[in-house]
């Protein structure tokens, strides 16, 4: 019965007098489903492009010095004298009555801070703690790149170390890794299993601490990425693993979309939102009354609710100097690289606001409650000493253009295996269902217990453990 039916509806067919539009409307229709079955399975990367950030024209390819030079970070009495002098004749404009830190860096503590520098803090002992790990330099694309390289000292019978590149955001630098690193390259010693152990890297961005600055305009997150990426290749590593906060976010992430074949894995602790579809949307609309309902988690409700009430306002309040540095930042920087006292202030303001937002209504801005003063004080030392604070935020104006959220990374999904740590105190919290946009291959998202902007300065126990989970899974997929 079935076959005369098909017989049937085939000589109806025949005789129909639309067969000859129908019919290739249908297979058209087809072929651009398939297509776009096909692009949707697709893992659309970034071009890698080339650069050139050395001053004058570009020589010829050949001619570039590609060896690693060993470096050692080295001070001097003319160093140290000129920077007490300059701390002697600081001036002091005192605070409002009762301002703790509303107001921004509180002078009277500041005061404290600049007394403590100039008398109790030995810049030479803490030369001697960089330099407790290997630094080199090596020449990419014109400019000379700096970076610390930590190899393990044991790796257990029949395994073999994991490559990790950490890249530090602003204003921190390869510093704020030093309490992590050994978590990392020597578990056995603090505690943690050996059966994962890695060798870390951690470059400067150019522009950077020791790292030279770019002599011509343009070089941005896709250009420090694609440096990276090349560092990571001269070292000899095919594939390798990546994490990283801030600038490192965006860097590391880059890196994955451009060189995904070579990105075993991506772990972040800060990852905000770029841009939203309609669940983010739905999900703002509804999420503080029904989270349940739109994907949302009690805790996602808890740190991003009363969103527009209280997010909003923090971010504008605590994002005044990225609309400076995005604009004009020689002339603040100016100020900034003339004066160690102002560069403290600057710098410091963000580690007391950035790590709990709560320290601005303590009278010493909550500074040490995570951090040592010493610590603190070698990250503004290495802007000091490097005079790195002006292209350091250079590196803003040349990412937060007009066509900001129309780079290409932006448009591309990220599908390496991806972890996630959600700090309670970082400056934006990004649901799990709001990553899901962006990041296609999730394999952990934590709601980290504690810790804010700075997670490896702050909680470097608690970083290295969600680092060394997300790689454990990753390892066994």
């Amino acid at each position: 019965m079935w076959r005369q039916a098909v017989q049937e509806w085939r000589a109806a067919y025949d005789d129909c007098p639309a067969r000859a539009v129908v019919a290739p409307i249908a297979v058209g229709a087809g072929g651009i489903l398939l297509c776009w079955l096909a692009f949707r399975k697709k893992v659309r990367t970034i071009e890698m492009g080339d650069g050139w950030w050395g001053a004058g024209e570009r020589p010829p390819a050949s001619t570039e010095d590609e060896s690693i030079r060993p470096f050692q970070i080295q001070t001097s009495d003319e160093e140290i004298q000129d920077l007490h002098h300059r701390l002697d004749q600081a001036r002091f404009t005192p605070p409002l009555e009762d301002a703790k830190f509303h107001y921004g860096f509180n002078s009277n503590h500041l005061h404290k801070v600049v007394s403590h520098w100039r008398y109790q803090f030995d810049w030479r002992k803490q030369v001697e703690v960089l330099n407790a790990y290997p630094h080199f330099k090596t020449t990419i694309e014109g400019i000379e790149v700096h970076f610390i390289h930590v190899k393990p000292t044991h790796v257990p019978t029949g395994r073999k170390a994991k490559a990790l590149m950490m890249i530090h955001g602003w204003p921190g630098s390869f510093y704020e890794f030093y309490r992590i690193i050994p978590l990392l390259t020597e578990p056995a010693a603090h505690g943690l299993n050996d059966d994962l152990v890695f060798e870390v890297i951690c470059p400067s961005i150019p522009g950077f601490d020791f790292s030279e600055a770019p002599h011509k305009q343009g070089f941005d997150a896709f250009a420090a990425a694609r440096i990276c990426y090349k560092l990571m290749q001269r070292l000899g590593f095919q594939k390798f693993y990546l994490q990283g906060g801030d600038w490192g976010h965006r860097i590391s992430t880059i890196i994955s979309q451009m060189k995904p074949e070579s990105v075993k894995g991506l772990h972040l602790n800060f990852f905000p939102l770029a841009k939203g579809g309609i669940r983010v949307l739905l999900s703002m609309l509804l999420g503080a009354y029904v989270p349940w309902l739109v994907g949302l988690t009690k805790e996602d409700a808890r740190r991003v609710f009363p969103y527009f009430e209280k997010n909003v306002y923090s971010l504008l309040r605590e994002s005044g100097y990225l609309h400076i540095q995005a604009t004009k930042p020689d002339t603040v920087g100016c100020a900034l690289n003339n004066s160690p006292v102002g560069l403290a202030a600057y710098i410091l303001e963000k580690f007391s606001t950035w790590t709990d937002p709560e320290f601005r209504y303590l009278d010493d801005g909550g500074l040490e409650r995570k951090i040592s003063l010493d610590d603190l004080l070698t990250n503004v030392m290495i802007y000091w000493t490097t005079g790195s604070i002006v292209s350091s935020m250079r590196f803003y104006k040349e990412n937060f253009t007009r066509e900001y959220n129309k780079t290409p990374d932006y448009r591309v999904g990220i599908y390496v295996p991806t972890g996630l740590a959600a700090f309670p105190n970082e400056l934006v919290h990004t649901p799990l269902l709001w990553a899901k946009e962006r990041y296609k291959n999730i394999v952990t998202y934590s709601h980290m217990p504690c810790g804010g902007h700075f997670a490896a300065f702050e909680e470097p126990e608690l970083l290295a453990h969600d680092i060394r989970h997300f790689i454990t899974k990753v390892e066994k997929m």
